[in-house]
């Protein structure tokens, strides 16, 4: 259910997650037997997908995108082997949603799946996506990258096993509950007298400048996160901090926390450790920006943050 007017791309989820039916084991077995249950398939981090064709009256179909490919819920049990690589993602009305991990280096489209689809990059076909589709890939995908990464117990080194339609890892040795983790990042643009500040790292493609953020810190609130960013990475100073929207994003497992942050002056340096560089740009700077027509530079994409906190602010927002 959208709860805002900003839906960022990886929000909005429409399946209801059914927390409460997790740990019944019986009925998720029964769901994952029914013939009208389906599934999503990940391999290797890519999703299995489908031409998304439509046709208005008196045109020819076309293709206009991508969806996802559904399976058979009981077929991916079987091709999941165990319930280690099968994850219950919620209820679409009464019809049960699983997703089935698979990996390995043998492409499944042209094996078991062969014509039911083609694997693809989910960075890639994200905004060819139906925003609700891009939503459960993004919940699979993380989930699937935290499963992979915390098979082992923290606290005594066991191998875990799976629980609560892999939402939850036991260790049967020191019975310790392991769940889901989720890194937040605070994003931020930050704005004095007119203009935004965005950032570079080294690393990035030339002529790339985004939003500056970074993760919070135990005991830091948003605000403070967003505040100890701008210090850390530009010299700049705070005055007030406002929410804009959120976005999941699934490499592996973070929330960005989109925010407009007003700093008392306009002298920014590049801390040279996150940022090689620093830039203010106008309105009309930021609108050329995102579109594409600023000489020289370029924004990263609209399926990121960053993005949609620029052109909020460039089409309006102050």
């Amino acid at each position: 259910m959208a709860l805002s007017i900003i839906t960022n791309i990886f929000a909005g989820n429409p399946l209801d997650r059914a927390s409460e039916r997790r740990g019944d084991e019986a009925w998720l077995a029964e769901k994952a037997d029914d013939p009208h249950s389906l599934a999503v398939a990940i391999w290797n981090g890519k999703a299995l997908v489908e031409d998304l064709v439509c046709a208005q009256d008196g045109e020819e179909s076309k293709v206009t995108g991508v969806q996802i490919a559904y399976l058979r819920a009981d077929m991916a049990k079987e091709l999941a082997a165990t319930p280690e690589r099968l994850l219950f993602l919620g209820l679409w009305k009464d019809i049960a949603v699983f997703a089935v991990d698979l990996e390995g280096g043998a492409d499944p489209a042209e094996g078991p799946l062969q014509g039911l689809g083609r694997f693809e990059e989910l960075r890639g076909i994200a905004l060819t996506l139906p925003p609700p589709d891009a939503g459960i890939l993004a919940t699979a995908k993380s989930m699937f990258e935290w499963r992979r990464k915390h098979k082992w117990c923290s606290n005594c080194g066991q191998e875990t096993a799976v629980s609560d339609g892999g939402w939850k890892r036991l260790c049967p040795s020191c019975h310790t509950e392991h769940f889901p983790r989720t890194d937040p990042v605070a994003i931020m643009l930050a704005l004095h007298d007119g203009k935004c500040l965005l950032g570079r790292q080294a690393g990035w493609p030339p002529g790339m400048y985004s939003a500056l953020a970074g993760f919070l810190e135990p005991g830091e609130t948003i605000e403070e996160a967003c505040a100890r960013e701008l210090m850390e990475e530009a010299g700049l100073t705070a005055t007030a901090v406002r929410y804009h929207s959120s976005q999941p994003w699934p490499w592996p497992s973070s929330l960005m926390m989109g925010l407009m942050a007003d700093v008392d002056s306009d002298t920014a340096a590049p801390d040279q450790t996150e940022l090689e560089a620093v830039k203010w740009f106008t309105k009309d700077e930021a609108k050329a920006l995102i579109a594409g027509e600023l000489e020289g530079f370029f924004a990263p994409p609209p399926l990121a943050i960053a993005h949609q906190l620029i052109k909020a602010w460039a089409e309006g927002e102050d």
